[in-house]
């Protein structure tokens, strides 16, 4: 037998391949990219064709000679890094490093590392694809010379260690737009007017909104308009004009995609976008699950594909027939389809319905559970029947007024037995039952309310928001949207404010040069526009030298306007009331990686900088100090005592003014999940805490209790109907 050597990305990948192959395979890991563009050069020769200068990694050197080696032992190597451009680029690297012809069938490829599939890729050696080459070459070479011909130009003009990219200050310029409309928002005040009913004779009550004024939509401007229209209506004879029943279906989302795991992930999780793709990385490549060995958990988690393989949607009919019965089974297994999909692989999935999340318990750590539990609900949901509801819609007639009252059931849970999509901003949907009315019916007024409402501004984004936006618009691929998060939060052009992207001065003020002189590198069509350029390289249907020679023909001319008409940008300078201690000057405000700080401004010569400390108007309950609002390196808030580190109290939990009733200590605010908190008191010994955590305890437990007793109903009852359709059959 002929010894191979198959060389994957990282070493989690290839303990987990190693156990699917034979002894007559080696499998060595290259740790990512061996050859890159040179870090201290430009690395783009413009006038050749835009030829690419690539150098051997520094610190990788001992590596590559061990991969040398290893393939020279080898009678035939396999290169097998991830199945996108990055991963054909980083076997390109490979098979010029280890001398392999570029027409070798050495390149294979796989969606997920299971024993069926790593031993068919080893089968289906293909020739390394130069078009998707072509590609990834296309975008560094873009980004590289964006990076290092304007971000040169902003370190003259504006201040050291700046940045400017082709993708992210597109993103940048997304967050300056938004907080200028907030700035520049006006909120109105409107009202709303809401008359508790009930039937008679005597029903449960409802509630019924105003919604037309004289045949016209309703608008109710201020406090007099509402109490006016109060007046008539508590005078008024109210009648039920029309009713609408119906019955409503509601589909099941489609399984992952990396940007809409990304978004749920930060909705439902609390997880970033880098800490989403960290752990998916870890569930792909493999986890060590005990007797069965390191198991590939899902599939390839960098996808824009909705696409599932046929196979796998049949094992989840078997599991929805044997788990939630067979009422929960489609007609047909569903089929999904994206606005724009290279279809290259699959959507995100787990590779088999085996491992449930319940069995995994004891071999994931905390984070892993909650993304693969995430990723299962959701693949399993999306192969499920639709939800019905019963609908209920009541128009009622009240002088020249009418009001609405809409009510919605679950008729069916459907996929919602399973999982239900959240969206940024939506409240749940709840069950509102409406009594049984005919038309003509005569209702009795039990109260009217008006209620004052402000318009608000459009929301600052999230991390899913975010990369909801960037999607949208076309702004970069499934691989790119963590690393452009970070990136413009690490230049700090923006900040994170309790989750939401926030730009700073510097942010407002790169942006408004870059759209001055370098209008088409923040403008969101360009940018879409050239992606899709990207997309057709890849595709064979354009070429990288004509794309790159198109944009490099105005990008220079641009740089070199700007670089004449630019002058010095001074930023502006927030002084505080705060003097330093070593020369007396009042220290300024600064904008860090880690939030703002205070400096002197007499830097150099002076470098004395202090953290910006936030008063509570709590004592500390040690040493009778102020506690003050801090923050972590990674931005995450907490409260400590202002004479740290004499002092090392600290919490998590908001400190608050008012006093324990039971105890005299200060109270604090402890957030839960979905914007919910509990006050609770921060002497951990008193009584009122002791109780408040015995009550949660015991809910808890009831909760806890009452899910499982209502599966096994709910599984019975399954079974039951299985068992009798068996019998009729």
């Amino acid at each position: 037998m002929s010894k191979a050597l198959v060389i994957v990305e990282s070493p989690a990948k290839a303990k987990t391949i190693e156990k699917f192959l034979g002894k007559n395979y080696t499998v060595k890991a290259s740790m990512g990219h061996l050859r890159d563009l040179p870090k201290s050069q430009f690395g783009v020769d413009v006038e050749n064709n835009f030829a690419p200068k690539y150098i051997n990694i520094r610190g990788k050197g001992d590596l590559i000679k061990s991969l040398k080696n290893a393939a020279k032992a080898a009678d035939i190597v396999y290169l097998a890094s991830d199945p996108d451009r990055e991963g054909e680029a980083i076997a390109w690297h490979l098979s010029h490093i280890l001398n392999i012809p570029q027409d070798k069938a050495c390149r294979i490829e796989f969606n997920e590392i299971t024993k069926t599939t790593i031993q068919n890729a080893v089968k289906k050696p293909r020739p390394i694809n130069m078009e998707r080459v072509d590609a990834q070459q296309a975008r560094r070479l873009l980004d590289r010379i964006v990076g290092y011909q304007l971000s040169p130009l902003l370190w003259r003009k504006v201040r050291k260690g700046l940045s400017a990219g082709r993708v992210q200050s597109t993103a940048v310029g997304i967050i300056c737009d938004r907080e200028k409309e907030i700035q520049a928002f006006v909120s109105e005040e409107y009202w709303t007017v809401v008359a508790k009913l009930r039937g008679m004779p005597k029903t449960a009550l409802f509630d019924a909104q105003l919604i037309l004024i004289d045949d016209h939509k309703a608008k109710i401007d201020n406090e007099e308009q509402a109490q006016s229209i109060q007046e008539e209506l508590e005078k008024a004879e109210f009648t039920v004009a029309d009713v609408k029943r119906r019955e409503r279906r509601r589909n099941p989302a489609a399984p992952f995609i990396t940007s809409s795991l990304q978004q749920e992930a930060s909705r439902k999780l609390g997880f970033t976008s880098r800490k989403t793709m960290m752990v998916a990385q870890q569930l792909y490549e493999g986890l060590d699950l005990g007797s069965s060995g390191p198991v590939g958990l899902i599939t390839y988690m960098r996808t824009d594909s909705v696409r599932l393989a046929e196979s796998a949607q049949q094992e989840a009919v078997k599991y929805i027939a044997a788990t939630y019965g067979e009422s929960y089974l489609p007609e047909k297994s569903p089929v999904y389809s994206s606005k724009k999909s290279q279809d290259a692989h699959e959507a995100i999935r787990p590779t088999s319905l085996e491992f449930p999340p319940e069995k995994l318990i004891k071999y994931l750590s905390r984070d892993q559970l909650r993304l693969y539990t995430l990723i299962w609900e959701r693949f399993i949901a999306s192969q499920m029947a639709p939800a019905i509801y019963d609908t209920l819609t009541i128009d009622i007639a009240a002088s020249r007024f009418s009001l609405r009252a809409t009510g919605s059931t679950v008729k069916f849970p459907g996929f919602m037995a399973v999982y239900t999509e959240s969206k940024d901003g939506e409240e749940k949907e709840k069950d509102i039952t409406l009594p049984n009315l005919t038309i003509g019916e005569k209702l009795k007024v039990s109260k009217i309310t008006p209620k004052q409402h402000f318009t608000e501004p459009p929301p600052r984004y999230t991390d899913s928001s975010l990369v909801k936006v960037l999607e949208e618009k076309g702004i970069g691929r499934p691989s790119t949207y963590s690393p452009i998060v970070e990136t413009i939060l690490a230049r700090g052009y923006v900040i994170k404010v309790e989750k939401k992207f926030q730009p700073t001065e510097l942010g407002f003020v790169v942006l408004d040069l870059l759209k001055q002189y370098f209008k088409a590198i923040v403008d969101v069509e360009f940018t879409a526009k050239m992606e899709n350029s990207l997309d057709e390289i890849a595709d064979g249907k354009g070429s990288r030298i004509d794309l790159l020679r198109e944009f490099y023909a105005w990008f220079a001319v641009d740089l070199e306007q700007a670089e004449k008409e630019i002058g010095h940008v001074e930023l502006p300078v927030e002084v505080s009331d705060v003097p330093c201690e070593n020369c007396g000057r009042l220290m300024v405000v600064k904008h860090g990686r880690y939030g703002d700080f205070l400096a002197c401004p007499g830097f150099p010569e002076c470098r004395n900088t202090k953290p910006i400390l936030k008063e509570t108007g709590v004592q500390c309950p040690k040493c009778a100090g102020s506690i003050v609002e801090r923050r972590t390196k990674r931005s995450k808030t907490f409260y400590g005592c202002k004479n740290y580190p004499a002092c090392d109290f600290m919490t998590w939990d908001m400190p608050l003014k008012e006093n324990c009733q039971a105890c005299g200590a200060f109270m604090l605010r402890h957030n839960l999940k979905n914007g919910k908190f509990n006050i609770i008191c921060s002497n951990e010994s008193c009584q009122t805490r002791q109780n408040d955590i015995e009550k949660k305890a015991n809910d808890s437990t009831k909760k806890t209790k009452d899910a499982k007793k209502s599966k096994t109903t709910s599984r019975k009852s399954k079974g039951t109907t299985l068992t009798k359709k068996t019998k009729s059959e």
